[in-house]
């Protein structure tokens, strides 16, 4: 089955406002406060998210919208965020889906069919479409943890 890239488009619109209706008022040291059991806080899951966004603006060619140097912080297996100084401050991170929202966006618009047709790993016959595909199933997975990680900073209120 062909990916179809003006169908992308609205699932990305949908996960990036809940990702602002999630993270707004919130703080840096907000976002850095950690569960009483294992997980990760809202900052180290913002900046894993803008990691696997990188990645889709690679596949368009585009550069990161989060410095590779930060985004190293957030990759896969890395160290829960503990500390706000042991983290990348949380507008920066604000700010990075802001950018990448616009590009993604922006490059799915100009994409065709054809074009999420082409292989992007030729070992697993993985095409460009599949990889996006990919990426946006594991955002909503990562997006949806922030609900409870809001009312951790104390919002007790009710967004979605």
């Amino acid at each position: 089955m062909m990916t179809d890239p003006q169908k992308l488009i609205p699932l990305f619109e949908r996960t990036y406002w809940i990702i602002k209706q999630q993270t707004k008022d919130l703080t840096h040291s907000d976002s850095v406060l950690q569960l009483p059991f294992r997980g990760n806080s809202m900052n180290w899951i913002l900046g894993h998210v803008m990691a696997s966004r990188n990645n889709m603006l690679a596949v368009f060619g585009e550069p990161p919208a989060l410095e590779a140097v930060q985004a190293d912080r957030y990759q896969r297996d890395s160290e829960p965020v503990t500390h706000a100084d042991d983290a990348v401050s949380f507008e920066t991170l604000l700010a990075a889906v802001d950018d990448s929202q616009k590009r993604i966006v922006t490059a799915l618009k100009k994409a065709t069919v054809d074009d999420l047709a082409v292989i992007h790993n030729e070992e697993h016959n993985f095409t460009v479409g599949d990889r996006l595909e990919f990426l946006h199933w594991h955002e909503t997975y990562h997006v949806g943890q922030l609900e409870i990680l809001r009312q951790l900073a104390g919002t007790d209120d009710k967004i979605i």
